[in-house]
């Protein structure tokens, strides 16, 4: 990630033009070291520039040199403009009833980060901790957010111990008891496990067909009109 200043010393062949006589000039090559300053919150794709120290030839304008930074990825964070992001997953228990982690941050600091006395994390949320994010460029001394995405990890199941003991901590169930004559009279189904995003993806897929489909058989029957007048 860019985060510190980084001075690099480029090797870069150059051609420069070299006055034999009165007559004619001659296009001779040499070597320069350019030294490229990486400043503090510079953006991927961010452009250094070093006029007219492009090649030369005779009768042209010396054009400019241009380095274009490309921002390697981190496995753990990423960036978004000033600010960093980074997911972590919580047990329930953790959830529920309290976390307390150490992250490491990109430059090696330890940051201690726990949830407040009786607060609940709900899994998706997002936490945010100021003036942790990358320096502002050419504000060095100003940060953006680091913000930290949770996620939960629920058991798969419970005993039926587990959960009386879970009833007896959590709050009450939301609906009311069924009596037997409303659980008669309804009709009972099973709920099974689905990929959200593979079925919306196959349910696009059959639309689109289907409406290639009526799409076909109208453009036919209007060639079948028209070869009858």
């Amino acid at each position: 990630m860019l985060a510190m200043i980084v001075r690099a010393l480029v090797r870069q062949l150059m051609t420069r033009t070299v006055a034999l006589n009165a007559k004619g000039e001659k296009v001779v090559q040499e070597k320069k070291v350019l030294e490229v300053v990486v400043e503090k919150g510079m953006q991927n794709s961010q452009k250094i520039t070093f006029p007219g120290e492009a090649d030369e030839a005779p009768d042209t304008v010396t054009g400019d040199i241009v380095f274009v930074l490309q921002q390697k990825e981190h496995p753990k964070f990423k960036r978004k403009g000033d600010d960093l992001f980074v997911e972590h997953t919580l047990s329930l228990t953790e959830a529920l009833c309290g976390f307390q982690i150490i992250l490491t941050h990109l430059d090696g600091r330890q940051l201690l980060v726990k949830s407040q006395p009786g607060e609940v994390v709900k899994p998706d949320q997002f936490k945010a901790i100021n003036d942790e994010g990358m320096p502002m460029y050419q504000r060095p001394f100003m940060r953006g957010k680091l913000y930290i995405h949770f996620t939960v990890d629920f058991p798969d199941s419970l005993t039926p111990d587990q959960c009386k003991a879970l009833e007896t901590v959590l709050p009450p169930r939301t609906s009311a008891e069924l009596t037997d004559m409303e659980l008669d009279e309804c009709e009972e189904t099973t709920l099974h496990d689905v990929n959200i995003e593979e079925e919306m993806r196959r349910k696009q897929q059959q639309a689109q067909e289907a409406y290639d489909e009526d799409d076909d058989m109208h453009g036919g029957g209007q060639r079948v009109q028209c070869a009858q007048q």
